[in-house]
């Protein structure tokens, strides 16, 4: 599987984007997916998962209300919807697949994407 992440780029605090990552093969439903990010001198940090059928969905706590996972099997596509930016939420975004069940864990994921970075001014 590879997974290609977009739609990074520079907003105002308040402001919102929307990430897209986009994946090749067949069997993308049976995927759960998330996403992570990582900050400069910082750790990658889970921020949304969402199950293959996308009935399932988690958030960590930073993001719950401000952010939305959401994803297309028709189009092998997973979003993540970020509203309400702020500065904090800078870094480099990641999307990650992987058969285990979506889940907070970088282990939970088999593949990655190269990532995209997000940039919130105050």
């Amino acid at each position: 599987v590879q997974l290609q992440a977009f739609g990074g780029g520079l907003v105002q605090a308040g402001g919102c984007l929307r990430l897209s990552c986009a994946a090749s093969g067949r069997t993308f439903s049976r995927y759960a997916m998330g996403w992570f990010r990582q900050s400069p001198g910082k750790e990658r940090e889970f921020v949304a998962a969402i199950s293959g059928t996308g009935g399932t969905t988690y958030y960590a706590g930073s993001v719950k209300g401000r952010f939305t996972v959401s994803r297309d099997n028709a189009k092998n596509t997973v979003y993540l919807q970020m509203n309400s930016l702020k500065p904090e939420d800078t870094a480099v975004y990641y999307c990650a697949a992987g058969f285990r069940g979506a889940g907070s864990l970088t282990s939970n994921y088999d593949y990655w994407g190269q990532g995209t970075l997000v940039t919130v001014s105050s």
